[in-house]
C-alpha cells in the first residue's frame, strides 16, 4: 500500500468516525455522566468490540481472496452498491435529531437493555443521566458496556467489507495492509472518540448550531458515494480487462 492511498483512507476514515454514531454517542454521553476517567474503561470496550468485528471482517476477507476471487469481485460491487445506499441515506437524513438528544436516546436504550438482562421492569426505563448521580456503575460494567454497545451494531461487518476493499491491493501481501490500515482505524476512533468524551456540552452545542451536525452527514455521505464510484470503477475494469 503506498503512502499516498494511506492518507485518503486515513482522511476518509477521520472524517467519516466524526459523525455521531452508536460508539461516539455512548463516549460522549458518559463522558458527561461518569466524567473522562471513568469512561476509558467503556472506551476500551468500544475499542475492544471494534477490533472483533473488523477482525473478522478481514479474516474473511483473506479467505475469499486467496480462494474465490469472482466472489471478492461480487462483494466489491455489492459494497459499492450499499455505500451508495449509506451516502444517500445520510445526505437524506442529515437534518434529523441533534447529537444532544441522540445520546439520551441511546444511554435510555442501554439501561433498558441492562434492565431487561438484570430481571428488572422495564416500563420506565431511567436515563444513565439520573442513574450516574445516584449509582456509579463499576469499571466492569462501563467496560463491558463498551463492547455491547461496539458489537451490537452488525452493520459494521458490511460496512467494513465494504469500504475496505478500495483501500487493499490484492495482488500484493495483505497482513501488512491489514495492520496499516487497521492502526490509521483505530487512530482516528480513538482521536473522536476522546473529543467525544472531553467535548461534552460544547461539542454538542456547537455541532447543535445551525446546520453544522447536518453538513457533517452529508460530507459523509458524499465520501461515501466517491468511494463507491471507484469500487464500481475497478469492478468494471476487472471485465474489461
Amino acid at each position: 500500500m503506498s503512502w499516498h492511498l494511506f492518507a485518503v483512507f486515513f482522511a476518509s476514515t477521520f472524517f467519516i468516525s466524526a459523525t455521531p454514531g452508536p460508539n461516539m454517542l455512548l463516549a460522549f454521553q458518559y463522558g458527561m455522566n461518569y466524567g473522562v476517567k471513568r469512561t476509558l474503561w467503556t472506551l476500551a470496550g468500544l475499542s475492544l468490540g471494534l477490533f472483533v468485528l473488523l477482525l473478522s471482517t478481514l479474516l474473511g476477507l483473506d479467505v475469499i481472496s486467496r480462494q474465490s476471487p469472482w466472489l471478492l469481485t461480487i462483494i466489491k460491487a455489492v459494497g459499492a452498491v450499499y455505500l451508495i445506499y449509506l451516502g444517500i441515506s445520510s445526505w437524506r437524513d442529515a437534518g434529523d435529531g441533534s447529537l444532544m438528544s441522540d445520546a439520551k436516546e441511546l444511554s435510555a436504550e442501554v439501561a433498558a437493555d441492562y434492565a431487561v438482562s438484570d430481571g428488572a421492569p422495564t416500563s420506565q426505563p431511567r436515563s444513565l443521566s439520573s442513574a450516574a448521580t445516584k449509582i456509579a456503575p463499576s469499571n466492569t460494567i462501563l467496560f463491558r458496556t463498551g463492547v455491547w454497545v461496539s458489537l451490537s451494531n452488525p452493520k459494521a461487518i458490511l460496512f467494513f467489507a465494504a469500504f475496505f476493499p478500495k483501500f487493499i491491493n490484492f495482488n500484493a501481501p495483505l497482513w501488512p495492509q491489514y495492520v496499516l490500515l487497521t492502526i490509521g482505524l483505530f487512530l482516528s476512533e480513538t482521536i473522536w472518540q476522546i473529543v467525544y468524551t472531553l467535548g461534552g456540552k460544547k461539542l454538542a452545542s456547537w455541532l447543535d448550531v445551525g446546520n453544522r451536525l447536518a453538513w457533517l452527514n452529508r460530507g459523509c455521505g458524499v465520501i461515501f458515494i466517491i468511494i463507491a464510484a471507484a469500487l464500481l470503477a475497478e469492478v468494471i475494469n476487472s471485465f474489461i480487462a
